[in-house]
């Protein structure tokens, strides 16, 4: 059985985030809002709950899982090395709709799925997620819906695709954006956009000093 707790309501969000932290320090998925859409969030440290993420959203290890971390500083530890981009794309847009892909710390001991040694990392501009972050540490979190259908943009979306497979849904309204975040790839010496979302690509080519035509895959011309 999930419940689900209205955060605009100041002892339904209190007695949320702590079922919440509960739910997922026990290996359990969370439902939770972010800034573009809902995602379905597990520990990123455990490997049998990252696994039941991919299994409720009918996903195989060759999409693996994104991360979500509650601060900037958080990056430190999980990257091999921070690039100078990298720091000016957090910098400009984090928290925000800016996903990015860099080289994971070999030593970490997590299983995304097949990640080839990546991660892709977004800090999310959500005072739920962001409380919920800082209290439990970086999360794997996909979008809340079943691979193929609609993502979730409100709270209700995610329950009607994925019912008790979340323990928890935290309600925070409608997403902000209802669009994907923005990935940029900066695995390579050349940064690439490998999905425009809810942050422009000018904005980001701005940011980098770039041509806008230079960040676009060639996927997307």
């Amino acid at each position: 059985m999930s419940t689900v707790y209205d955060c605009a309501l100041a002892d339904s969000r209190a007695a949320g985030l702590t079922a919440a932290t509960s739910a997922l320090k026990s290996g359990r998925l969370v439902v939770m809002p972010t800034d573009t859409l809902y995602g379905l969030a597990a520990d990123a440290f455990d490997a049998e709950a990252v696994g039941a993420l991919l299994a409720a959203k009918r996903r195989g290890r060759d999409m693996p899982v994104p991360v979500l971390v509650g601060s900037w500083h958080t990056i430190d530890g999980l990257v091999f090395s921070v690039r100078p981009q990298a720091r000016d794309l957090i910098r400009a847009f984090w928290p925000g709709a800016l996903s990015l892909v860099v080289q994971a710390a070999p030593s970490l001991a997590w299983d995304l799925g097949d990640t080839r040694g990546t991660v892709m990392l977004r800090m999310p501009l959500h005072p739920v997620a962001l409380e919920l972050l800082r209290e439990v540490g970086p999360l794997a979190v996909s979008s809340a819906n079943v691979s193929g259908q609609p993502p979730a943009s409100t709270v209700e979306q995610a329950r009607e695709q994925l019912g008790s497979l979340a323990s928890v849904y935290l309600d925070g309204g409608p997403a902000e954006h209802a669009v994907a975040s923005t990935i940029v790839d900066l695995t390579a010496d050349q940064p690439r956009v490998l999905r425009e979302g809810a942050v422009p690509v000018a904005d980001i080519a701005e940011v980098l000093g770039m041509a806008p035509d230079a960040l676009t895959t060639p996927a997307q011309r």
